[in-house]
């Protein structure tokens, strides 16, 4: 076995080759990445907090990108079988199955999630964990992608969406569903808010 320090120098090229990707994705795309650098492990492990990882049923999560966000959900015991990963951009795809090799990996345009994942969720899903910068979306799409994900999720299941917006990325008058907020989380670059929306 290799000594700590042996350990720790591994895993820094690895941090540091993702964030060059995603910048590098970021420069070429802007409105689709959404995000100069990948989730911290703040936030991240933020979102994870409010997926149990004992519920039955696939967890969804939109635009991963790079993994952090899929990373701490497996560390919180969401066995990666259960992954559902929807990413758009076909480098990142690549890199979450090869990371991910028991998670179904679906490369499409989320915002048309219904009919993207009508043959891979087959029961109600335990929940949906979306890095999509959503802000950038016409409000119209906003909500489309809401209301798909919730027909996909079993009654009183999260919806989990990350924005750096102040306000709600999902309008609050939608009926139907009831949201919340996590304290701002600094320790992310920018700050991030954490949103989670149920249906009623």
């Amino acid at each position: 076995m290799p000594p700590q320090s042996a350990v720790r120098v591994a895993k820094k090229p690895l941090r540091l080759d993702d964030e060059m990707q995603f910048i590098r994705t970021w420069i070429e795309k802007p409105l689709s990445t959404g995000a100069v650098m990948p989730s911290s492990k703040a936030l991240a492990r933020t979102m994870a907090r409010y997926v149990d990882p004992t519920a039955s049923g696939p967890v969804i999560e939109l635009g991963p990108g790079t993994g952090p966000v899929t990373e701490a959900m497996v560390e919180r015991g969401v066995d990666p079988s259960r992954l559902i990963l929807v990413e758009f951009d076909p480098d990142f795809c690549r890199l979450l199955r090869t990371r991910y090799p028991r998670a179904t990996v679906v490369q499409g345009d989320a915002y048309r999630l219904r009919r993207l994942l009508e043959t891979y969720v087959r029961t109600p899903a335990s929940a949906v964990v979306s890095g999509l910068p959503l802000v950038t979306k016409p409000v119209l799409a906003r909500v489309r992608l809401i209301t798909d994900a919730m027909s996909l999720l079993a009654p009183g299941a999260p919806f989990v969406q990350f924005t750096y917006a102040m306000v709600t990325p999902i309008p609050k008058a939608l009926n139907g569903i009831k949201a919340e907020a996590s304290e701002l989380i600094w320790m992310n670059v920018p700050p991030a808010r954490v949103w989670v929306y149920r249906g009623e």
